[in-house]
């Protein structure tokens, strides 16, 4: 067992002894689930007590009591039946009716009236949260009183148990769906030793200096305002020229590689992302369809679709398997994106293509959105309309490899460019117990290995291949990068398709060699993944206080005088007709309190002019980073900050 599996075992039992603490303390407690999460646990509870802050004390000495006590945790194997009449004579009902829904397992007498839920949503991760996919028997653990349904593992005893703490509190719903009864979360983390949680607390008040929404409020780089909508960001003029330079780096990157750059609609006919699996697949994370006046949807090319069309529409596997849940969406409705593919599909399908057309590499910085939780949303980092950096490659299956290879280098050179050295590769493979992927079998395998073989080939730090991760349509390389307070965020992604091109999606066709229809693979790519996303990652990275090629404002000039004002626009005007982000600051106010204020508003350079600069034609340059450079003459000063900028110097 791996050091990060054995901390998720202890963090795991930590849960449950933290779910038996809350039962000894408090009446009528039911659990729902209570799985890892990144840094630590959270555990659900339907109970009368409102919890707080205040109520963490009392919880935490019961837990030290409890890990005195070194009770072990016993693991029980019992048939469905035995176990749904287990956890629901000890009053355990949300459990009772998570098996029954699993495994639509009955039992012999029907619950009370108001105990319990009817939802029929299927789980959404997490401790048995996933379904029990149709086993016969499942398992249970108990530590003393204390009796939870459970795959495991756990530790032997609690008292490897060094060190733990309760860290917040949150609300949720059964299941996430917000029509069942709300839940409270309740958050904790555990190490080995005090050490480790010490340095775990000093990281999150680190973090807490460093919060992209207090940084971003501060700095005026972005906005959150509800008369907008929740999860909608408002792009402030200063954190817009940070996404416009994002935007021009990746557009070099496109065009050294061979990508040619499209614009497409935000929304699309619902029968499109019927196609191709995504409105389905998305539709619980979507804004609802559209709905237009009877006439208004056209076929592509404007022509309408008419009675007695021989034209068969495709009827799609995961359309009819979630048929039974979907909201119900008429021929003639559009849909807000959720994904840029289905309209780079589009793209590709404008004219019959050859083999020599291949590889067809197209790029868009394509708008998309999302129906994410309000509970879930969280400043830039999880929104509800987001830009991605998407590009869509259409290839011949023995280019497969090169282009794969071409996308991880791409994505490799990305994160390196803005800092982030400290990465791994999580491939993530399809669960073939799952019935949730499309396409062939065939396919997948050749998909899997063709990626495997690429990324051992390029010898990529850190290589996690991971099973059940992949997306619906294909296997994928996503990259996890660490900051500089060591936190992981899952950045760039590069997916491998072999089902959306097929003939039982798009039927995508090039014509070979041989002169022959075949259907080319599509490979989906995102260096940065989203440009909100991948920001709120950068301020917080650098603390707001942006290289220089990314910088807002990139040099300052302060008078010591508003005697010295035309010199001082001189020198702008030298500046900024260079290129560089410059301004002046020409007030009355005196000179250590300017150069204090350009300190706080983190601008990279300072340039203090007065009498002597203006006589020598220089300036006094001060830098953010590395403090007082002394006198440097005008011309010195551009072709330092042109050179900084060129070679994106960090």
């Amino acid at each position: 067992m791996t050091t990060s599996e054995s901390l998720d075992t202890l963090r795991h039992s930590a849960a449950h002894i933290m779910a038996r603490a809350v039962m000894r303390l408090y009446p009528n407690v039911q659990l729902a689930f209570g799985p890892n999460v990144e840094n630590g646990f959270y555990y659900d509870f339907l109970m009368e007590h409102r919890l707080t802050e205040e109520d963490f004390p009392k919880i935490e000495a019961e837990i030290k009591k409890l890990i005195k006590l070194n009770e072990e945790f016993e693991r029980i194997e019992l048939p469905v039946s035995e176990a749904v009449e287990l956890l629901y004579g000890i009053g355990q009902t949300l459990k009772v009716e998570h098996i029954r829904e699993s495994l639509a397992c009955p039992h012999p007498n029907p619950l009370p009236e108001g105990e319990g839920t009817n939802n029929v949503l299927p789980p959404t991760g997490g401790e048995l949260e996933g379904g029990l996919n149709g086993e016969r028997t499942v398992s249970l653990y108990r530590q003393g009183e204390f009796l939870d349904l459970c795959r495991g593992p756990h530790i032997e005893r609690p008292k490897e148990i060094g060190a733990f703490k309760l860290m917040s509190l949150a609300g949720a719903y059964w299941k996430g769906d917000a029509s069942n009864p709300q839940l409270q979360r309740l958050y904790g983390t555990a190490f080995f030793n005090k050490k480790e949680l010490e340095e775990h607390l000093h990281q999150i008040e680190e973090a807490k200096k460093r919060d992209h929404r207090v940084l971003g409020k501060q700095h005026e780089l972005f906005a959150l305002d509800s008369r907008v909508g929740q999860g909608l960001i408002l792009w402030l003029p200063k954190g817009a020229i940070v996404r416009r330079q994002l935007e021009n780096f990746i557009s070099e990157e496109l065009v050294k590689r061979g990508y040619q750059q499209i614009y497409t609609p935000v929304i699309g006919n619902i029968e499109l992302f019927k196609t191709s699996g995504h409105y389905p697949y998305y539709a619980e994370s979507q804004f609802p369809p559209i709905q237009l006046p009877d006439g208004q949807q056209q076929e592509a090319g404007g022509r309408k679709q008419e009675a007695g069309d021989s034209r068969e529409k495709v009827e799609t596997p995961l359309a009819s398997a979630a048929a039974c849940r979907l909201p119900p969406a008429a021929s003639h409705a559009v849909l807000l994106r959720p994904m840029n593919c289905p309209h780079h599909i589009m793209v590709y399908q404008q004219k019959p293509r050859s083999y020599r057309d291949l590889p067809y590499r197209i790029a868009e910085f394509g708008c998309v959105h999302r129906f994410e939780q309000s509970g879930e949303l969280s400043g830039m980092t999880r929104v509800r309309g987001f830009t991605q950096d998407d590009a869509h490659i259409f290839c011949m299956p023995e280019q497969v490899e090169a282009e794969f290879r071409a996308c991880i280098e791409m994505t490799l050179n990305v994160l390196q460019t803005m800092g982030f050295r400290d990465f791994e590769v999580r491939l993530s493979f399809r669960d073939w117990t799952s019935d949730k992927y499309v396409g062939s079998a065939e396919n997948w395998k050749i998909a899997q290995a063709s990626l495997e073989k690429v990324c051992k080939e390029m010898d990529l730090p850190n290589l996690d291949i991971v099973e059940g991760e992949a997306a619906f349509y294909g296997p994928k390389a996503d990259f996890v990068v660490k900051d500089c307070l060591g936190r992981r965020w899952q950045l760039g992604t590069v997916q491998l398709d072999y089902s959306l091109p097929s003939p039982e999606r798009f039927h995508l066709e090039y014509t070979g060699a041989d002169n022959k229809p075949h259907t080319p693979v599509m490979i989906h790519r995102a260096p940065l993944g989203s440009f909100e996303r991948f920001f709120g990652i950068l301020i917080e990275h650098f603390a707001a206080a942006f290289p220089l090629w990314l910088a807002p404002e990139q040099i300052r000039i302060l008078t010591v005088s508003e005697k010295f004002g035309d010199y001082g626009h001189a020198v702008l005007s030298k500046l900024q007709a260079s290129g560089l982000r410059a301004s002046l600051d020409n007030r009355s106010e005196k000179i250590g309190a300017k150069i204090r204020e350009g300190r706080l508003d983190l601008v990279p350079y300072l340039a203090v002019v007065g009498a002597k600069e203006a006589e020598n034609d220089s300036v006094a340059l001060r830098s953010h980073k590395e403090g007082e450079l002394g006198e440097v003459s005008v011309d010195g000063v551009v072709e330092k900050l042109v050179k900084e900028v060129r070679m994106r110097v960090l």
